[in-house]
């Protein structure tokens, strides 16, 4: 065994996770899907200005290849967080028949890639010519026609929009023709997923909502007959309401009706009679088996043609199981992963999905429920360095205040070269997750990595106000936010530094959206960190509501309280209003191009502090959304992160450029 190398500072540590090595294997797979027996997802470039591509494994088990070259994008923004982008079916001739959308036009194409002579993909919609234009997601193809949502914008505000379920004719009479689509529903709901077709095709299932309700608050499930014309009858509720949250519905191939809802205080499978509404629910856990509805066309349920159902499951992280309705038991697949992403797929006794582990990340896994095996298929690469370089995650339960119970993954630093200094503490990062409804499981992140792995610990806080943990502990964050995310992150950090695994004089905080809120927001309620890394965050109330999309556009409303005490609670808690109290030094990073959190913000609390005494840095990226997606910005980003740690910390590191602070 080779003898350690003499110990350097923490924070000081060389590493081979370097910044863009962070960046190249940034992101998913996502939307998983099969076309006969091959099985197709998209997947991030971040190498490629960001793009998604389609990607393809064959059935016979050659390796999978993008489909789609640069610069096709394989993206909806549908309520801006976008939607399943794409549907495939077997043409009766051979060969898969591909829609998707393109994220530059938002128009649906139509793509035959085993065409004779290899066609480009043709345009089946128009180009929206007010606001927003036309954007499209979670599509089916049924016959000639593909139906999906539709989002139509009405005018120039981000909230100027309707949604309905439309159907595009496959022959592209409706590429330069807004009338050749047809409307299959009314807008009279704000919000609605995709068509769920029965395997009869004679009915047709949907989740809908409205303000100032988010989907995990309360949705509806909706059936309509479908007409021999092809029109969609008049809908009718079976399940769910104001206070139930539907996360998913699909139908099984004898016609049974399958939802998931947390009618139960957990997201649950349930059987439900599409005539009565009687809802059974078919395996009843404190576990969660839906999460979140952000984005339409997201599953945690799918079901086999033998009747099984295959099923994510868990409490805080999700793994992949197998259900028989009829007796309620559950099997759990075998293997090292997790944590598994909303997205599930079927062929024949095959499964797919898209899972991690805090070894290894986010790769497509088939699990063959015949034999019990499961494997990896796709996506991953072979370990860039040393798996020895990973963090191991511990995941632990804290005590905040009023004795409430808080989940968080502990990294600890880790270099399998460097030992721990006898007479230091590690500083240590809390990272907050953003949504605010959503949480973090413990898997392979490098951008955890790159900190961990030079010597600076990572906590990741699923507060109160997570989902995985069921609706009780989501609601703790209702008309609390400001206080309750601001006090668990508080209270984490403090026992960390109470029990001597961090330095209480090197905490900092960091997060993304609504996890930059609460980073800034606790720059303002207490002098617990020595600095901040805050990224398009949220920072003032008031501009939050009147300038972010639709989706989140009554957000506020159960996060904060109602727009009638808004002015008031701005100036409890808005950063922006309590600018006066921010005293640590912070890097702002804000993408140019965010239509959820706009520049806006950022420059409000820049305003805010103008003339005043704290260091900072605001770092901003052209052509950068919600959620940063190139490489060379997630490069700019990291490494500007580091150098705040490194002038805050005392760490010396001439590996990135330093950040330059003002004043």
């Amino acid at each position: 065994m080779a003898p350690l190398t003499p110990s350097r500072p923490y924070g000081g540590w060389p590493s081979p996770i370097d910044a863009a090595l962070a960046a190249a294997l940034d992101g998913r797979p996502e939307y998983v899907g099969t076309i006969g027996p091959e099985v197709w997802w998209t997947e991030p470039r971040p190498e490629e200005e960001g793009r998604r591509t389609l990607v393809r494994r064959p059935a016979d088990g050659r390796p999978e290849r993008s489909v789609l070259p640069a610069p096709w994008n394989v993206r909806s923004r549908v309520t801006e967080y976008g939607g399943r982008p794409w549907a495939g079916v077997e043409r009766d001739s051979g060969g898969p028949l591909l829609v998707f959308v393109h994220f530059a036009d938002q128009r649906l194409y139509a793509y035959e890639p085993d065409a004779p002579g290899a066609p480009a993909p043709r345009p089946l919609t128009p180009v929206g010519t007010v606001g927003g234009g036309l954007r499209w997601a979670d599509p089916v193809l049924r016959g000639d026609e593909v139906w999906c949502v539709l989002e139509e914008f009405t005018g120039p505000a981000p909230t100027d929009v309707r949604r309905v379920l439309a159907a595009v004719p496959l022959d592209g009479s409706a590429a330069e023709d807004r009338d050749a689509v047809r409307e299959l529903t009314d807008d009279r709901h704000r919000f609605t997923t995709g068509p769920r077709l029965s395997p009869d095709g004679r009915t047709v299932a949907r989740l809908v909502w409205d303000h100032p309700r988010m989907p995990w608050d309360g949705t509806e499930l909706l059936l309509a007959e479908v007409t021999g014309d092809g029109a969609i009858g008049a809908p009718r509720t079976v399940l769910g309401g104001p206070d139930e949250a539907v996360a998913q519905v699909e139908w099984a191939a004898d016609g049974t009706l399958l939802a998931v809802s947390d009618r139960g205080g957990w997201w649950n499978p349930y059987r439900v009679d599409p005539h009565s509404g009687e809802a059974v629910n078919l395996c009843p856990r404190e576990e969660e088996f839906g999460g979140p509805l952000w984005k339409p066309g997201l599953s945690w349920l799918a079901p086999l043609p033998d009747g099984l159902v295959a099923v994510l499951h868990g409490q805080g992280s999700s793994v992949l199981g197998v259900l028989d309705p009829e007796s309620g038991d559950l099997v759990d697949a075998a293997g090292p992963w997790t944590a598994w992403q909303p997205t599930l797929a079927v062929s024949d006794s095959r499964v797919f999905g898209v899972a991690a582990s805090p070894r290894s990340g986010y790769e497509v896994v088939e699990l063959d429920t015949a034999t019990g095996h499961a494997r990896v298929i796709g996506a991953r690469a072979a370990d860039p360095v040393d798996p020895s370089y990973y963090p191991e995650p511990q995941s632990r339960t804290f005590t905040g205040p009023d004795d409430r119970e808080i989940h968080a993954h502990v990294y600890p630093p880790h270099h399998p070269d460097r030992p721990a200094p006898a007479d230091e503490l590690p500083p240590y990062v809390v990272w907050v997750h953003g949504g605010p409804t959503d949480h973090v499981p413990p898997v392979l992140d490098l951008h955890i990595a790159y900190f961990t792995s030079r010597g600076i610990g990572v906590v990741e806080v699923n507060y109160g106000g997570s989902t995985g943990y069921g609706r009780a502990y989501r609601e703790r964050l209702r008309e609390q936010w400001g206080v309750v995310d601001v006090e668990d992150c508080a209270a984490v950090a403090r026992a960390l530094a109470a029990e001597g695994t961090a330095d209480p004089d090197r905490l900092a905080i960091r997060g993304g959206s609504a996890g930059g809120w609460t980073a800034a927001a606790s720059l303002a309620a207490t002098d617990l960190y020595a600095c901040a890394a805050i990224i398009y965050p949220v920072l003032d109330l008031r501009g939050f509501a009147a300038e972010t999309h639709d989706l989140e556009s009554r957000y506020i409303d159960g996060l904060a309280g109602p727009p009638a005490t808004l002015d008031l609670l701005n100036r409890e808690r808005s950063p922006v209003a309590r600018a006066d109290r921010i005293t640590a030094p912070f890097v702002l990073l804000q993408g140019l191009d965010d239509p959820i959190c706009p520049p806006a913000q950022a420059e409000r609390l820049l305003a805010a502090l103008r003339g005043r005494a704290v260091p900072h840095a605001y770092v901003t990226f052209e052509g950068e959304g919600h959620g940063f997606r190139r490489a060379d910005t997630m490069v700019r980003a990291l490494e500007a992160e580091l150098s705040l740690y490194a002038q805050v910390f005392g760490i010396e590191r001439t590996d990135v450029p330093r950040l330059p602070l003002e004043p």
